[in-house]
């Protein structure tokens, strides 16, 4: 008899889904590819066809340039491919992120893809599933990591800002996902001033824009003049914080919005000022309460802190196993 799963074959490079002979977010090019969501290091370029959410298919085209061979699924959309029925659900993670409901041989197998269990403005939330496997992330599968509110979070920075006019706070954001959500969260805390943008944001916000989240006004920081920017707000990518770039800033108050602002060494080697502790994947609570609430019969852990999510799963007498996937990265989260 065949162990379950094992029409799923685990590659370093990315998952094979035999009977359909397609290949779940690949790190190499192939010829048929699903992908969860759009950040590089699960959507790349140089695939076949390509299957995924059209939001994600439009952040691959604005990285990539456009694919002759995409095709768009819609969230809860049943698709055959080969022998599997699939269908694509909300993770929560960013705009246009899915998990992947895979379905062959009387199993139910769910990819999570990245994924988080708060609330986000940009996204639609995760959808549990029930199923017989469940394929998950474990960035943060530790308990150390237990993320505060992002309400929080983000009335420490405004009280920062309201404490020293004189300043501009520089906040570092991942590019595609956190920026967007970091500005749509200061929107919902009552912050409807104009909020300043670097250069490399500016097609990501554009295309949030597009598909309907509402970010306010967004400006340039490259259009107003260093006095004009004391007391303000600029988001920018993780990298621009100490380049000569941020010295056009009045007296930046330096913070930056990661879960890895957890770990204060972190922080501290990287000479933040405010760390804010926003992530846009689960955290250790949200990712046991996320198996406990799907109740699968088996666990498999495609990267990130592994071998801790794997022991508790153990103890609770869940079948569980690390799946060692290459290219993962943890981002600047």
């Amino acid at each position: 008899m065949a162990s379950p799963g094992s029409w799923i074959n685990s590659h370093p490079t990315g998952l094979y889904i035999e009977p359909a002979d397609v290949w779940i977010d690949p790190s190499q090019p192939v010829a048929r590819a699903l992908i969860t969501h759009g950040h590089s290091d699960h959507a790349r370029g140089g695939h076949g066809a390509v299957l995924a959410t059209a939001e994600t298919l439009a952040i691959m085209e604005t990285r990539y340039g456009p694919h002759a061979q995409a095709q768009a699924i819609a969230y809860g959309e049943a698709i055959r491919i080969g022998e599997v029925d699939i269908r694509f659900l909300p993770a929560g993670h960013v705009l246009g992120s899915a998990q992947i409901m895979l379905e062959h041989a009387g199993e139910r197998i769910v990819v999570s893809g990245d994924y988080k269990r708060r609330p986000d403005p940009t996204c639609p939330p995760f959808e549990p599933v029930p199923c017989d496997i469940f394929i998950t992330e474990a960035t943060f599968a530790l308990p150390v990591f237990r993320h505060p509110d992002v309400k929080t979070e983000l009335t420490r920075l405004l009280d920062s800002l309201e404490a020293q006019p004189e300043r501009s706070v520089l906040v570092g954001a991942y590019a595609l996902g956190k920026a967007q959500r970091v500005i749509a969260e200061l929107r919902r805390c009552g912050y409807h001033e104009p909020i300043y943008i670097h250069g490399a944001l500016e097609r990501l916000c554009a295309l949030y824009r597009e598909h309907g989240v509402d970010l306010g006004t967004l400006l340039s920081v490259m259009d107003v003049k260093r006095d004009a920017l004391k007391g303000k707000i600029v988001v920018a990518p993780p990298a621009a914080l100490h380049d000569r770039w941020s010295r056009r800033l009045p007296e930046p108050i330096t913070a930056m919005a990661s879960g890895w602002m957890r770990v204060r060494q972190r922080a501290r080697q990287n000479n933040i000022e405010l760390p804010l502790v926003i992530s846009d994947h689960a955290d250790w609570d949200e990712l046991t309460g996320t198996i406990e609430q799907i109740s699968p019969a088996e666990v498999w852990v495609t990267h990130g802190r592994e071998e801790a999510l794997v022991h508790w799963c153990r103890q609770r007498q869940i079948a569980a196993r690390e799946l060692a996937l290459v290219g993962r990265e943890d981002e600047d989260d």
